[in-house]
């Protein structure tokens, strides 16, 4: 029956029912434009920091009242550096310049770093004291020998800020809180035309066990790498170089059968610590077959590179690398710009996605 000889009700009718259809349509389009990006990496790799950009440059961001939520996460892990470096003081066998330093260290030594929310006054003036020890500074040019986190420099030197009465979080103090990852979680960014369910899982061997659970449907895993770990252990052992640990992981994962299909983007991390690291340690030690030249980030950035190319030789499904600074906003506004492009080329069919 033509349209125009239709009732008022029986328009109305029809027009609903499109609605509806229409609806239907959107709603099953909608259910498909869900891409699942699985973050996975050694500890330590960077992927929880990963995670703090894609909610400051996609997500909600952090209020005032998120961001004094890490107060006590930032003071745990100035306590815990220092006693780190107190420790390691003992097993390097390295004496402190200023003999006074010995008993603030023993104080220090003694607090419980899990148990901290705020620092008191003589807590501040000690960490201050030791830190500024050329016997701890020593022993920092040392890190390399035992574990500490990347982001013990950055606290210690803006301690008169972090420690001030009227103290808030920055972003970037967000950002270098270390807090472990344990289980998996998972974020939602809903960029218009797609959802992007990002994935992150804990990267300490401990934790690998439980990735199997969050391996289906995957449309692109994206493996972090530090590029500055190639001369440090595990936590988890001594006699395991991380940047070995990290090849072997990428090899691994790329050979299970969840990810035949799936795209990998490979983010060489930590960039920055390279181009200070490198400077003093050289790669050819850590990495024999390393001939190019030393003090020089490039040539090892790229030799670095080429090792995970070709640990991911033989698949049909390509790899995007891009080295990163995952502290560093616009350089994540930046690559994550061009992974979502990639990804979107990748499945223009499936979302539609002109």
């Amino acid at each position: 029956m033509d349209e125009c000889c239709l009732s008022a009700e029986e328009t109305e009718r029809l027009r609903i029912h499109r609605e509806i259809e229409r609806q239907l349509r959107r709603d099953k389009r909608d259910s498909h434009r869900e891409l699942k990006l699985l973050l996975l990496g050694t500890g330590e790799s960077g992927k929880s920091t990963f995670i703090k950009q894609m909610r400051i440059i996609h997500g909600r961001g952090y209020s005032e009242a998120d961001r004094k939520g890490f107060t006590k996460l930032v003071f745990q892990n100035i306590v815990t550096a220092i006693q780190a470096l107190i420790d390691a003081m003992k097993t390097l066998q390295i004496d402190y310049i200023d003999d006074q330093n010995i008993s603030h260290a023993e104080k220090l030594s003694q607090m419980d770093a899990d148990q901290v929310s705020m620092l008191q006054s003589w807590q501040v003036d000690a960490i201050k004291r030791v830190w500024n020890d050329h016997g701890i500074q020593r022993c920092y040019d040392r890190r390399r020998e035992f574990q500490l986190s990347d982001s013990a420099k950055y606290y210690f030197s803006d301690l008169d800020r972090i420690t001030d009465t009227q103290y808030v979080p920055t972003l970037q103090d967000i950002l270098r809180v270390r807090v472990p990852t344990t289980g998996i979680i998972e974020y939602p960014f809903d960029l218009s035309k797609v959802v992007f369910r990002m994935v992150d899982v804990g990267g300490q061997r401990s934790e690998r066990r439980k990735w199997i659970h969050c391996f289906e449907n995957v449309t692109s895993v994206i493996f972090l790498a530090a590029l500055s770990e190639y001369d440090q252990v595990l936590y988890e052992s001594k006699d395991d170089n991380r940047l070995k640990e990290s090849l072997a992981l990428f090899k691994t994962i790329l050979s299970y059968p969840w990810f035949q299909e799936s795209s990998t983007i490979l983010f060489l991390n930590k960039k920055d610590l390279l181009t200070e690291k490198i400077m003093k340690s050289h790669l050819a030690t850590y990495f024999p077959a390393y001939t190019g030249p030393q003090c020089d980030a490039e040539p090892a950035k790229k030799f670095i590179l080429q090792m995970y190319v070709e640990n991911h030789s033989g698949r049909h499904k390509p790899l995007y690398s891009h080295f990163t600074c995952a502290t560093d906003t616009e350089n994540i506004r930046v690559v994550f710009k061009a992974v979502k492009d990639t990804l979107f080329r990748e499945n223009l069919e499936k979302f539609n996605l002109e």
